[in-house]
């Protein structure tokens, strides 16, 4: 659960269904070096070469606008505007998402993504003003869709500093398969750097518990969800990753190990459902892949 954006806003609310529909389209080269740095980042024994498919859940590398430093807020993230709607709401949370693979994204390749705005969400509830943002990206290689992706942005009230934290939900039981993850300052240092991710949460100690009222830096959302990726392909490494499905539940902290967890779907043998199980057996983030030959 990254991506959290705190920053000031407008004193009135727009009407937001008017970004409903709102495209932007970002150019890029799925750059070799850029993979090579995020595989030793992992600690993977091998590096995709020039002419293979790109693995899942890298493709959050690419396509992340560099932004001048007097163009971010204090947070670190880009101030309000652009392409998303300004919503004054002071914290941003990428809650999940959905990816469809049509095909590969290819490592050295030229690649396009056409991003549009799908629906605005203003709800109220117990945990205060909410605003659900929709957006799908269409990433194309050669002129071709690849893969199609939703995300779920929310934007939230502030935490109350002191207040009670909500009771973490348990994980599942059951798993078949287990991965014991450790994420050291260096690991969230490099996947900031490599996504160019500024959101003071994941380096910044003193922000993140001063500012955002977390007890420690921040594991990032997207990052939990490209070791599950990853997870899921060593379990069916011979079949190819078709969909995948996460929503974040509760954030993990830096050096806390969490494990990656999966079990098969009944009556389903091309599924698995998986989990990142945090330190207390809390679950911290939900997924489930499905596969093709």
């Amino acid at each position: 659960m990254s991506e959290i954006a705190k920053d000031g806003g407008a004193a009135a609310e727009p009407n937001w269904q008017d970004w409903v529909g709102r495209e932007e389209t970002v150019a890029e080269v799925i750059a070799p070096d850029r993979v090579a740095a995020l595989a030793a980042t992992l600690d993977l024994d091998r590096t995709p070469k020039v002419g293979e498919a790109l693995p899942p859940g890298w493709h959050w590398l690419f396509f992340n606008p560099f932004v001048p430093r007097r163009g971010l807020g204090i947070d670190g993230h880009p101030k309000r505007g652009g392409f998303l709607p300004p919503v004054p709401l002071p914290r941003r949370m990428w809650a999940g998402g959905r990816i469809v693979h049509t095909g590969n994204l290819v490592v050295g390749a030229p690649a396009e993504k056409r991003s549009v705005i799908e629906k605005v969400e203003a709800k109220s509830g117990r945990a205060g003003r909410l605003v659900f943002v929709t957006v799908s990206h269409h990433l194309s290689c050669d002129g071709v869709v690849r893969l199609v992706e939703e995300q779920d942005i929310v934007y939230r009230e502030a935490a109350t500093p002191g207040g009670p934290a909500p009771a973490p939900t348990p994980a599942p039981g059951g798993a078949e398969w287990q991965e014991t993850v450790v994420p050291d300052t260096t690991l969230l240092f490099r996947y900031s750097a490599l996504t160019f991710n500024g959101h003071r949460i994941h380096y910044d100690q003193a922000y993140a518990r001063d500012e955002e009222h977390y007890p420690d830096l921040v594991v990032h959302g997207p990052l939990t969800a490209t070791l599950l990726q990853n997870f899921a392909g060593s379990i069916r490494p011979e079949a190819r990753l078709e969909r995948f499905e996460f929503r974040g539940v509760h954030p993990l902290f830096v050096a806390d190990p969490f494990t990656l967890e999966a079990k098969t779907v009944d009556g389903e043998a091309a599924a698995l459902d998986l989990w990142a199980r945090g330190p207390s057996g809390e679950l911290a983030m939900r997924a489930s892949a499905h596969f093709t030959k």
